[in-house]
């Protein structure tokens, strides 16, 4: 871990709560009625979001595209109700994180949930349904403090961290609860991996 990045799991910075979960779990789903719980909760949150595809934002044809593909780096563009900076990294093998949360330093935003991202250090709260038919990431993970599961009982029940918090992935109000409180926990800590508790 780079010293830099421990700098961003001090308890001093803003807290930062990964989302994990396998495709098909539905994780944007969940955020998409997480993020007003917990805007009425009055948190202003931002999400970052890894891409596992190249993908545009921006329209061939408008001026902002074409002044892109002609060298501009950054490109920001700006209206009175929305303005989107946009960043070629051609010769980065994989999406920086520590690069990304940096964007967001004068935003002042009260929490950055990151989904995807899973092989980075930081807290996260893993989301699984057993129909997706994959395993658990928490049982090797420890920065993972949260498993949030829907309905059917896990079969390695027995075996979960003593220490990890449980969550019913279908009760939206709890979870909101919880997240909400995430950067109260944050501000005691910081971002550490869950310690090992034995029962």
């Amino acid at each position: 871990m780079s010293s830099a990045w421990a700098a961003r799991l001090a308890p001093t910075a803003c807290p930062l709560l990964g989302v994990a979960a396998w495709s098909g779990t539905g994780k944007t789903t969940l955020l998409e009625q997480l993020l007003p719980k917990l805007r009425e909760r009055g948190l202003k949150v931002a999400v970052i979001k890894h891409a596992h595809h190249a993908f545009d934002v921006d329209v061939p044809g408008k001026d902002s595209h074409r002044l892109r593909m002609a060298g501009a780096v950054p490109m920001l563009v700006a209206s009175a109700k929305r303005f989107a900076l946009m960043m070629e990294t051609p010769e980065q093998q994989e999406a920086d994180l520590e690069q990304l949360v940096a964007q967001l330093d004068s935003l002042e935003v009260d929490l950055i949930l990151v989904e995807g991202f899973k092989q980075w250090p930081l807290p996260k709260l893993e989301l699984y349904r057993s129909a997706v038919g994959k395993p658990l990431r928490v049982l090797e993970d420890r920065w993972i403090h949260a498993l949030a599961t829907s309905g059917a009982t896990i079969d390695v029940q027995d075996t979960l961290p003593v220490d990890l918090k449980q969550l019913d992935l279908d009760d939206i109000e709890t979870l909101a609860a919880w997240v909400s409180a995430w950067p109260i926990h944050w501000r005691l800590e910081g971002g550490q991996p869950r310690r090992e508790v034995t029962s």
